[in-house]
């Protein structure tokens, strides 16, 4: 048996689908509001906006990348606001964050999507994703022999890439 944390059973995280497709807007937004309230916070429509163009996303994105989409779809975001939001958004375990070079964190929506693993050059900063059945199935027996409910992972592996070797 895995020692852990305690159970964590606040009730903030539906059980997750049994399908592997993204799930809809409505149960995301559901889990967010039910964060916020109970941290005290409002879902305000510019957080509404945030996390809709990030479900509309494919893959990683900068936070600098989410202002420029906002501005595009004409939402008038502030720069603060988008990052208070995407901490928030990091703690109710809707996205994950990720450092692929010191210089700048990407993010990458979590829940409700398919696990998807990656590689970094440290020498290129080169990245490539890929899935694997057997972590996932060692992510779910993690999970079930200390009694939690796996939603998603992030796994990363940090290595040198052919092109980084020459």
């Amino acid at each position: 048996m895995l020692e852990g944390d305690q159970d964590n059973t606040d009730g903030l995280f539906p059980e997750p689908l049994d399908t592997p497709q993204m799930q809809s807007f409505a149960p995301l937004c559901s889990v967010f509001r039910r964060f916020l309230k109970s941290h005290d916070l409002k879902y305000t429509q510019e957080r509404a906006d945030i996390l809709d163009a990030i479900i509309a996303r494919d893959g990683a994105f900068e936070a600098e990348e989410l202002l420029l989409d906002l501005r595009a779809r004409a939402h008038d975001v502030s720069k603060a606001t988008v990052y208070r939001t995407l901490r928030l958004l990091l703690d109710a375990g809707i996205i994950t964050q990720s450092l692929f070079d010191a210089k700048q964190s990407h993010y990458e929506l979590l829940y409700g999507r398919e696990p998807r693993d990656c590689m970094v050059c440290m020498k290129t900063g080169r990245r490539i994703e890929f899935s694997s059945k057997e972590l996932v199935l060692l992510r779910d027996r993690i999970c079930r022999e200390l009694g939690w409910q796996p939603i998603g992972h992030r796994f990363q592996i940090f290595a040198v890439s052919p092109r980084g070797e020459a």
